[in-house]
């Protein structure tokens, strides 16, 4: 019996990666660094990504911290291949952010307060999406021109 054996690549909507990390600056940098290389596997520019998985992460480690669960890093590549998708899952869905649009500057001396902003600046699009209860999911989405598929 002969068997052949095509080597295809993934289609764009096939490109995603899922991870679980604690709710750490540990895991908020393994985040951003985990981003980067599987962004890098996909021919896929990361600094902004990059930027916004750290935001987002960052602020899944300090607001939506409950111990003993991980927060859920998920990106993915959408609308065949026009979109980068950005998704941080955390378990407190009781601690919302402020809503896009709704945005004020901190203090010029404040120490924090700009993450959202950052996103706000590097993304199309964000939002945040509400449950399975108790999770949140905060997401961003990076508009890109790959033309992965025809």
């Amino acid at each position: 019996m002969n068997v052949e054996i095509t080597r295809t690549e993934p289609s764009a909507s096939a490109r995603q990666y899922t991870v679980h990390l604690s709710p750490t600056r540990r895991g908020a940098r393994l985040a951003r660094l985990l981003t980067t290389a599987q962004l890098a596997c996909w021919g896929i520019p990361s600094e902004a990504a990059a930027r916004v998985v750290a935001e987002l992460a960052v602020n899944a480690a300090l607001h939506g911290r409950v111990a003993g669960r991980d927060f859920q890093l998920r990106i993915a590549v959408e609308d065949a291949g026009r979109r980068l998708r950005i998704e941080v899952t955390d378990t407190r869905g009781d601690r919302l952010p402020p809503a896009p649009g709704t945005l004020s500057p901190p203090p010029d001396d404040a120490e924090s307060g700009r993450g959202l902003l950052i996103v706000e600046a590097l993304a199309a699009r964000w939002g945040v999406t509400q449950g399975p209860v108790p999770r949140k999911t905060v997401w961003a989405e990076l508009d890109l021109d790959l033309g992965l598929v025809p």
